[in-house]
């Protein structure tokens, strides 16, 4: 076993939610720091690290990126190293992610490469977003590189295999909360009341015509609604009702119109039923757009390696990464992990191990062998 995938195990048995990266953290700079090396600097942002790798010539600076943070789902895995942390689970792949970013400090500092590497351990990427914080950070600035790749896990593709395109991968995404203000009152007189089941129920109806009716077929755009509450008992007018979506898009003219519409539509529902609706969007996370010329460097050194390239579709996932790739050009790919049971974000995902030194390989190659514009 690696010391890669040791690493990727303590990690999977921690997870923790964005900002509260305190044991994950601890863990990152411990491994670090056993590797003894002067060329090795380590700071700290917030539950965050940016850690630099001086390069022999050093002349520019490559980044590469890992999110740190779990998600709060019970594990079903059965694995030895599941986590210790009761309902959260790394279950988007993230300690697979700061594993690979650990084996690829621990290549540069056995086998220096000629650039300077800076890898960004970033929290909270499943929410509130600590890409775009992290950008505008001192330290960012202070450790900027020329140029920013990163990687996101995917079960459907087996171990060997990356897949990605030029121009946009990930679409723009944002989170939806809406807050209904009716008037409780007894079961027996909803008359006397303003029920804000009711509202909840036609505004969710609503909600799902503004993509079918107000974005162009050949478009791509989503309003789903994950989380729905409301009422306190079986006879009780409910008073209050809530509502937590996301709504995606892979251009910035088709997230315009969904924003649009959903305020008409709030303001309609307002109107028809008399209540009161607060509406707030959440952070949006940019579309993820790769830099072609990177990319084409990219699969040239994915055929070097002996692995395999894949070109696929956009997606509607949302990552922050998106907003480093607007500060810097570069590229996400994905990384196949061959777990065809299980999908991102559920409970029994479980990454075969042997594609993080797959990616360890490819990327320190393809670190070697880029051209740095």
């Amino acid at each position: 076993m690696s010391w890669a995938i040791e690493a990727r195990r303590q990690l999977h048995l921690i997870p923790e939610r964005g900002y509260e990266e305190f044991k994950t953290q601890a863990t990152l700079e411990q491994l670090i720091r056993s590797l003894e090396s002067p060329r090795v600097h380590i700071s700290h942002w917030r539950t965050g690290l940016f850690v630099r790798v001086d390069g022999l010539v050093g002349d520019k600076t490559i980044g590469y990126r890992a999110d740190m943070d779990g998600l709060p789902i019970t594990e079903e895995t059965g694995l030895e190293f599941a986590s210790l942390h009761e309902g959260m689970m790394h279950a988007c792949g993230h300690d697979v992610h700061m594993a690979i970013a650990l084996g690829l400090i621990k290549r540069s500092v056995e086998e220096p490469l000629d650039h300077n590497l800076v890898i960004f351990f970033q929290p909270a990427e499943e929410g509130p977003g600590g890409a775009e914080p992290m950008a505008m950070s001192e330290l960012f600035y202070h450790f900027r590189p020329d140029a920013m790749f990163g990687l996101h896990v995917a079960p459907e593709y087996p171990v060997g295999m990356v897949a990605s395109r030029p121009g946009v991968l990930f679409a723009s995404a944002r989170e939806l909360h809406m807050t209904i203000h009716g008037k409780g009152g007894h079961g027996a007189f909803p008359h006397a009341g303003i029920d804000a089941v009711i509202v909840q129920a036609a505004l969710i109806m609503q909600l799902q015509t503004v993509v079918s009716r107000n974005i162009d077929p050949m478009g791509s755009a989503v309003v789903s609604i994950g989380k729905v509450v409301a009422g306190t008992k079986e006879n009780i007018i409910a008073d209050t009702a809530k509502l937590d979506g996301t709504i995606r898009a892979l251009s910035d003219k088709e997230m315009v119109v969904l924003e649009r519409r959903i305020r008409q539509i709030i303001a309609g529902v307002e109107m028809t039923y008399n209540v009161h609706i607060d509406l707030e969007f959440g952070n949006r996370y940019h579309e993820v757009v790769n830099d072609e010329r990177y990319l084409y460097q990219f699969e040239e050194a994915v055929e070097e390696i002996g692995y395999s390239y894949k070109t696929c579709v956009p997606a509607m996932t949302g990552e922050d990464f998106g907003y480093m790739l607007k500060q810097v050009p570069g590229f996400m790919v994905w990384l196949g992990v061959n777990d065809m049971g299980s999908g991102l974000h559920q409970s029994t995902l479980n990454p075969d191990e042997r594609a993080i030194d797959v990616a360890i390989d490819l990327f320190d190659h393809y670190f070697r062998t880029v051209t740095i514009l």
